[in-house]
C-alpha cells in the first residue's frame, strides 16, 4: 500500500482532493503515508484519528499534504468546516480516510480510491494471495481508483490499481 501510495504522488498536484474508502485496517494511513513520501512532504504520516487532521508541509517545491479522518465525524460537510478544508483545498492535496459520503462537497473533481481487503483466496482483478510456503495467508489488497471530473479524465490509473500483498 506504502509503494502505491508513492506511484499514486506522482499523479497527484496541488489542488487534488483524494477520498480513501475502506474498512478498518484496509491500509488507509499506509496509502496516504506513502503519498506523504512521493510528495515529499515533513513530518511522519500518521493516522489523523484523534486530531481529525493534520499538515505536512513539503520540504520541496511540492504541495502540503493535508491529511484528515472523517470516522469520528458523524455528519457531513457541515461538521467538516471547521477543519477549513475549502480553504486548504487549492495548494495542497487533500486526502480525507472516510471521506466518501461527507466531503465530496469540496471539489467537482476528485479521486476515490476503494480498498478492499481479503485475506487468502486468489484475490481480485490483480490481486494476489494465499497460503505461502511457511503456511502463513497473506492479506491480499484490491484497489480500485474512480476520477471524477475532467481531471482525471485520461489520467492513467489503470496503471497504479491492483491488488497486492500487505
Amino acid at each position: 500500500m506504502q509503494e502505491l501510495g508513492r506511484r499514486l504522488a506522482r499523479l497527484l498536484r496541488a489542488g487534488d482532493l483524494v477520498l480513501l474508502t475502506g474498512e478498518l485496517g484496509a491500509g488507509k494511513t499506509t496509502l496516504t503515508r506513502g503519498l506523504g513520501e512521493g510528495l515529499g512532504v515533513r513530518g511522519a504520516v500518521t493516522s489523523p484519528t484523534f486530531v481529525i487532521a493534520r499538515v505536512h508541509p513539503p520540504l520541496g517545491d511540492g504541495p502540503p499534504l493535508v491529511h484528515a479522518d472523517a470516522y469520528r465525524l458523524g455528519g457531513g460537510l457541515d461538521e467538516m468546516e471547521d477543519l477549513d478544508l475549502d480553504v486548504s483545498l487549492p495548494e495542497s492535496v487533500v486526502v480525507v480516510e472516510w471521506g466518501e459520503g461527507r466531503v465530496e462537497e469540496l471539489s467537482e473533481e476528485r479521486l476515490h480510491v476503494v480498498i478492499d481487503r481479503s485475506t487468502g483466496g486468489a484475490g481480485g482483478a490483480g490481486g494476489a494471495g494465499g497460503e505461502a510456503v511457511d503456511g502463513t495467508v497473506d492479506e491480499v489488497r484490491e484497489v480500485t481508483l474512480v476520477g471524477v471530473g475532467p481531471r482525471w479524465a485520461g489520467a492513467p490509473l489503470g496503471d497504479l490499481a491492483g491488488g497486492s500483498p500487505a
